[in-house]
């Protein structure tokens, strides 16, 4: 076969689908993986099928695949202007050598070379399977290509959960689905789509929001979720920006309406049996998950029926002021859940990272981590990953534990998560 004639398998991403969560990006080992404010995309010539990104995508959307000739796989440049995937070929376009002009893409007109992200090597901690005792998810049931395109659901509840400042406005927000079916567990998202139309003219992309609220609601027996989503004002390297979602949903009054799509996510579940342990580690609006998975072990042992099985929480923010629920936290009882707070902006205080406090509790968190009943969280922003894989790493050798033995385990026994963006 001549270099013209081969013949691949492209991977492709299906922008009808996707949710641009960055869980591909952030997975892929290589960095064939790259978007822009339309799309994101996989680059051909970089790819290599390993895989890694499959089972972590909340939708489906990365598991595309079509088969062309290598020369005239379809390029970045060209990925990055679709809105929906291309046609399979016939097996009669394959009849012939491919003829290739200056005019047509192939893979070596990448306009986009993206670094491999130093945090990309957690991929290999992280599982991408729930814990033995987790509830079955239910995912997909609204969205672009399902049989119900999306969900509508009214605004219950807006309630800010940070002190007053411009710059860490984050609303507790709650969603009242009606009469509609749209089951969730703890450690599930949905999708926002927020109206209007984005500067392609297009409407806007769902954005992804984790769900802060128990399987049975905001409010027990009530058709509710509930959300925690941050204002944004300004992107990751600190130029004004409004966020078309944040706002919006940070804005909506009691009675207004927003369109869902969803639920996803089928791995990062809490597990449910008696004596399982739960280190929760998150930085902001991933305390979201958390607060969802501590609301549900309350309400269970309220009722009676969970036995026994400990909470530890790392929460980190810049102040109190910016740290979502800090007042309700503080009321919950210390026999029920272990509160460690991390601030790295207080006036006249060191710095200290939520990695920092792990590495101070470490003689607690030793024995959980010895134990075959403990799962760990980790949700939040990207550059808390690698701090918090170090601190593990320092912990366990303390311990005279083999880091790499134990996350091998942790990671095959869906005791490790990692949601980071």
């Amino acid at each position: 076969m001549t270099a013209s004639s081969e013949i691949i398998q492209q991977h492709l991403i299906d922008p009808e689908i996707c949710i641009r969560c960055n869980t591909c990006e952030a997975t892929c080992p290589i960095g064939a993986i790259t978007h822009d404010d339309r799309n994101y995309v996989v680059d051909a010539e970089v790819c290599n099928s390993c895989m890694a990104c499959i089972s972590p995508c909340p939708t489906g959307s990365i598991d595309n695949w079509r088969k062309v000739y290598k020369v005239t796989a379809y390029s970045v440049s060209e990925q990055l202007l679709w809105d929906e995937l291309p046609a399979e070929l016939s097996d009669e376009s394959f009849s012939e050598p491919p003829t290739t002009t200056s005019d047509t893409p192939t893979v070596e007109s990448k306009v986009v070379s993206t670094p491999v992200s130093p945090t990309t090597q957690n991929i290999q901690y992280g599982s991408t399977i729930p814990p033995w005792s987790a509830a079955h998810p239910y995912v997909n049931l609204y969205g672009p290509k399902s049989a119900k395109k999306m969900l509508t659901a009214s605004v219950t509840g807006n309630v800010r959960v940070t002190e007053v400042g411009k710059d860490y406005d984050t609303h507790h927000i709650v969603l009242d689905f009606g009469k509609s079916i749209f089951p969730v567990l703890e450690g599930q998202s949905i999708g926002i789509i927020p109206p209007g139309l984005n500067s392609f003219g297009k409407p806007h992309h769902a954005r992804m929001y984790s769900i802060a609220s128990p399987r049975d609601g905001e409010r027990p027996g009530y058709n509710n979720i509930s959300l925690t989503i941050k204002r944004v004002l300004e992107d990751h390297d600190g130029n004004p920006v409004k966020g078309v979602a944040s706002n919006f949903m940070c804005d909506l009054e009691i009675g207004q309406e927003v369109n869902v799509i969803g639920p996803f996510g089928t791995s990062f579940l809490m597990p449910n049996h008696d004596n399982s342990n739960i280190i929760m580690i998150c930085t902001g609006t991933g305390s979201a998950p958390m607060r969802a998975m501590t609301e549900r072990r309350r309400r269970l042992l309220k009722q009676g029926n969970f036995k026994n099985g400990k909470l530890m929480l790392f929460f980190g923010a810049r102040t109190k002021e910016e740290l979502p629920y800090f007042g309700p936290l503080q009321n919950l009882p210390k026999e029920f859940i272990d509160l460690n707070f991390a601030f790295s902006r207080t006036p006249n205080q060191p710095k200290k990272y939520v990695q920092d406090l792990m590495i101070e509790r470490a003689s607690d968190l030793i024995p959980l981590l010895k134990l075959p009943d403990t799962y760990i969280y980790v949700c939040g922003l990207k550059q808390m990953e690698n701090g918090v894989i170090e601190s593990l790493k320092e912990i366990t050798s303390q311990a005279g534990i083999d880091w790499n033995s134990l996350s091998e385990i942790l990671k095959s026994e869906g005791r490790l998560h990692l949601e980071t963006y």
